[in-house]
């Protein structure tokens, strides 16, 4: 079996930046840029260390909708098993034209679209914005008990300021 072919690498250096370095792909090619001081084996260094980064976030991309059931399963388990049937989905699956909302719920037909763009985030905002619209299946508003009902999760409030964190960027 052949080794997997090593990516074209750009290495941009910047006066300006002191310590960061980072990374991104640009097609078929990945950018690094560092500062513009390191030595060579410093580069080389970092040039590694970030493709090894690029790889392990593009492997958790392809997460898949089964997963994702497997993960919303888990969640009812958890913290919703009081509730039956009531909370099982007929469907859990992960979109790509939702760029305004997290996550979306149908109680109508109990179907719930998760947004692409949460797949690089932490599982612990996963599992909240799953649990978010798994409670919807229970009670469609967001009223207090619907609110009691998501606040089982331990990392409500962490995953609600992760999400309000990334909306504010996004939006500036």
């Amino acid at each position: 079996m052949a080794a997997p072919r090593k990516p074209v690498v750009e290495v941009r250096r910047s006066q300006r930046r002191r310590r960061t370095v980072s990374a991104y792909r640009d097609g078929e090619r990945v950018v690094v840029l560092i500062p513009d001081q390191f030595s060579r084996a410093e580069e080389s260094e970092w040039v590694d260390r970030m493709l090894a980064r690029l790889t392990a976030r593009e492997s958790r991309l392809v997460r898949s909708d089964d997963e994702l059931l497997a993960r919303a399963t888990r969640l009812i388990a958890l913290y919703l098993a009081d509730h039956g049937c009531d909370a099982i989905p007929a469907s859990v699956r992960w979109v790509t034209n939702q760029t305004g909302r997290w996550g979306s719920c149908t109680p109508a037909d109990r179907t719930i679209r998760i947004s692409h763009r949460l797949q690089d985030m932490p599982d612990w905002v996963i599992d909240y914005v799953l649990l978010h619209e798994l409670a919807h299946l229970i009670v469609p508003s967001h009223n207090a008990r619907f609110w009691q009902l998501v606040g089982r999760y331990p990392k409500t409030e962490r995953a609600r300021g992760y999400l309000e964190g990334v909306a504010a960027v996004s939006s500036s």
